[in-house]
């Protein structure tokens, strides 16, 4: 979540406006934020929590820690204590799901979450991934064999200080190796009491169903946001089949969120920003979804984890889910 220039508008063009509403809404505390009473619109999804797996109770509202890492997502970050004040501020601000990677530095973001927060608190999710690597900045390429993804969860427990990983993602399926022989290995993990549960990453419906022949499947993380709705499929399919959604680059990552004017206008009646107002669309679009919005900065984090707390009217809702494709 990068400061952006997008039709004139920027993180820091709405931040002193999203602030004091974020300041408000912040000021009860987690509980205000995640306890927000649900909307009367029987349409929109209200459910201020998930139980990922059926047992993992978390705020809808998670962390994604990639941006917490150096430029490139690769190496330490260049202000390694703003890194883990943020980590901790999360926390402290009511989010129980954290998201991260193998891949993210790599290793570091796994590291600054150790050093940040453990022992970590009763309750708190951290899920992870492994299968893409790193030859260097800003690339990534799949690897999923099966000895690879083993050492993958055992390098990331360590890491991260764990018995066991409570959600495991495969980051990306390898097109050379047979889903069935990476899944196979996350299977015996599972078995082995490394990992709670296992979730995929980037995939169709008919991938999910494969893997669910190998496996107990509980989350999926694809890309989508207001401008981007490739995976809308997939969305659907995890609504009926009762599996969390991760949306990733949720207000439109590197390439940024364009407002538009319909966005503008609902941010301006709800005194907030368009990144609270793109969020609030995300938690009001489907009960399973569970946005990871990552930044660097204690400021946008604190903007961020208000919009749990933001409620669209059903027609402000229509009017940003009509603006599917023009961004």
């Amino acid at each position: 979540m990068r400061e952006q220039q997008n039709n004139g508008v920027t993180r820091r063009t709405f931040l002193g406006l999203s602030l004091v509403g974020g300041a408000t809404l912040l000021a009860g505390g987690p509980a205000t934020v995640f306890g927000a009473t649900a909307s009367t619109t029987p349409s929109l999804a209200t459910n201020p929590t998930w139980k990922l797996g059926g047992d993992l109770l978390v705020n809808r509202l998670g962390f994604g820690a990639m941006r917490i890492t150096g430029d490139g997502i690769w190496g330490w970050p260049a202000d390694r204590a703003n890194a883990l004040k943020v980590l901790k501020r999360a926390v402290e601000l009511g989010v129980n799901l954290i998201d991260t990677a193998d891949a993210y530095g790599p290793e570091t973001s796994e590291l600054l979450i150790a050093e940040a927060l453990h022992p970590y608190p009763a309750g708190l999710v951290i899920a992870t991934k492994g299968g893409l690597t790193r030859p260097g900045p800003g690339q990534w390429k799949p690897d999923g064999r099966p000895d690879y993804l083993k050492k993958c969860v055992e390098n990331s427990l360590k890491r991260l200080q764990l018995e066991r990983i409570d959600l495991y993602q495969l980051h990306r399926i390898d097109p050379k190796v047979p889903m069935e022989e990476s899944l196979g290995a996350l299977k015996e993990m599972q078995s082995a009491g490394k990992i709670r549960h296992v979730g995929l990453s980037e995939v169709a419906p008919e991938e999910i169903e494969r893997a669910r022949k190998v496996l107990p499947i509980v989350s999926v993380q694809n890309r989508y946001n207001i401008a981007d709705r490739d995976w809308e499929k997939t969305l659907v399919y995890c609504e009926k089949e009762g599996l969390g959604f991760m949306p990733w680059s949720p207000i439109g990552g590197g390439r940024g969120l364009k407002p538009g004017e319909a966005l503008e206008a609902v941010a301006k009646a709800h005194h907030a920003s368009v990144f609270q107002v793109a969020l609030a669309w995300l938690l009001q679009r489907s009960p399973v979804m569970l946005p990871i919005p990552g930044t660097a900065s204690l400021a946008h984090l604190e903007e961020n984890v208000a919009a749990a707390k933001l409620k669209l009217t059903p027609d402000e809702w229509k009017a940003i889910d009509a603006l599917a494709g023009h961004s």
